[in-house]
């Protein structure tokens, strides 16, 4: 190994030399000489450079000859212990000062067994610092051989066990995170490529590991990727946000596109090697929320759905009209809900216009203008449908039609819906008309859930109607 750095060259201590407590100031290599040029003279070069080269190692180092004798210490193991190289070098083994002297005969065998020993042995000593506290080191030591080829020595690497332990398990939570975490880990490069990605992301991300590697993210985020993008670079000039943000993205997959909420944490990665910090890229950790998010909106929809059918309720009960309750009753329910919303009521055998929100505008929903008018709908209608099935009937324009108003007037519509619901309108087992709700193009079609909610404000406004057709015939 190299030398002490309390000397500028570097001797092998003779075996006429004092081996027990020598001249503070020397330091020896086990073995050949070290630092000899082709002359057979000591290279001042050779001796600095190998004594600069041990002490800006990060682990604490010693070195003994084939008779037990410290020849080099190192400055990290002057930090640890506290005993520096002029009073280590030249010392019998480590008995009396860096270990008990109960000890030290055990500590002095199991080092030195490594010079006759294949490979590295590992040990835990526990071992004295100079102030008089004992700390507790983990080594590894090898043999040395000379230019013979036999044993000349012994070097011996050591560090503090927590040290140790800390590393350890650094490099196990790497470990387990790259293979066995719950949530999804992404290494991103300072060009926002993936460099490594764990079992999770793979799966999450819709592709094998190594498929994603090195590939920009638009490969596979279709919808949200300049979102997610905007947050790697953000982290990379900025530092970590200091609360995980939810980022709603659509994936290609074999399947088709998916549609997904992640819940992402972010760190920015820098080399611990540089004084300054040097961005090395950026750890992204991820779960998939989506379920969880999807739920929570649906909870927040029907919240508020429930809220609006009381307040309807409420300003429905304060109406004397009943026609005017159930208009009062459609104008809460479109909030969130539609665009647009049409009453049309059987007469005789015709559907007929009798109330309807602005098909230019939005607006409340008021009778129309005049009395009410046939609905010239043509058979097979979504209309005439709901009232020959007695049901409910959803109903969608075609996606990337050349012309999308053409369908909506087709069906006698306001050009901009592209979705429809037509609702049953019945009242003591007769159907008084349909409830047709119509949403724009830039929302999204009806679902089940939407119906159970339709029908329920149809159950409303056909009560009302019913009780509107009572009163006028009593009248």
């Amino acid at each position: 190994m190299g030398a002490s750095r309390s000397s500028g060259t570097t001797d092998e201590i003779g075996p006429d030399e004092d081996s027990g407590g020598g001249s503070p100031g020397r330091s020896a290599v086990p073995g050949p000489r070290a630092g000899e040029d082709g002359l057979g003279e000591p290279s001042a070069a050779g001796s600095e450079l190998l004594a600069a080269l041990l002490d800006g190692m990060d682990a604490a180092l010693c070195a003994f000859d084939a008779d037990g004798t410290v020849t080099h210490w190192n400055r990290e193991a002057e930090r640890v212990l506290g005993w520096s190289a002029e009073e280590a070098v030249g010392r019998s083994g480590f008995a009396g000062w860096a270990v008990r002297r109960a000890d030290a005969e055990e500590v002095r065998v199991r080092l030195m067994s490594a010079m006759d020993a294949p490979g590295r042995q590992v040990h835990e000593f526990a071992l004295l610092r100079k102030d008089g506290g004992r700390v507790l080191v983990r080594t590894q030591s090898a043999g040395v051989r000379g230019a013979d080829g036999k044993p000349a020595g012994v070097y011996c690497a050591f560090s503090e066990v927590h040290a140790q332990i800390d590393l350890e398990r650094a490099i196990a939570l790497s470990e387990a995170l790259m293979e066995d975490a719950s949530w999804g880990v992404v290494l991103v490069d300072v060009d926002l490529r993936p460099t490594v990605v764990n079992t999770y992301a793979s799966r999450a991300l819709g592709g094998s590991r190594s498929r994603l590697l090195g590939r920009p993210l638009g490969e596979v985020v279709v919808q949200g990727v300049e979102e997610l993008e905007a947050a790697l670079q953000h982290v990379l000039a900025e530092g970590a946000p200091a609360a995980p943000a939810e980022l709603w993205v659509t994936l290609r997959t074999a399947e088709g596109e998916r549609r997904r909420c992640w819940r992402s944490g972010f760190l920015r990665l820098a080399s611990p090697l540089t004084e300054e910090p040097v961005p090395l890229g950026v750890g992204w950790l991820f779960r998939d929320v989506t379920a969880a998010k999807l739920a929570e909106q649906e909870a927040d929809r029907l919240r508020f759905r429930t809220s609006q059918l009381h307040r309807a309720a409420r300003t429905a009960s304060e109406c004397e009209d009943p026609m005017e309750a159930a208009t009062s009753l459609l104008d809460f329910a479109l909030a969130g809900f539609a665009d647009h919303v049409l009453v049309d009521l059987v007469a005789g055998e015709r559907l007929v216009r009798t109330a309807a929100t602005p098909s230019d505008a939005p607006g409340p929903c008021l009778p129309v203008s005049g009395g009410a008018i046939p609905a010239r709908y043509a058979p097979g209608h979504p209309a005439l449908q709901a009232v020959e099935r007695t049901g409910t009937v959803r109903t969608s324009g075609a996606a990337g039609a050349a012309d999308p108003a053409a369908w909506a007037v087709e069906r006698r519509w306001p050009r901009d819906a592209a979705h429809a619901l037509c609702a049953v309108l019945r009242s003591r087992g007769r159907t008084l008309g349909v409830l047709t709700f119509l949403r724009a193009a830039n929302r999204a079609a009806f679902e089940r859930t939407d119906t159970a909610y339709a029908e329920t404000v149809a159950a409303r406004v056909a009560g009302a109607v019913d009780l509107a057709r009572a009163t006028t015939g009593e009248r």
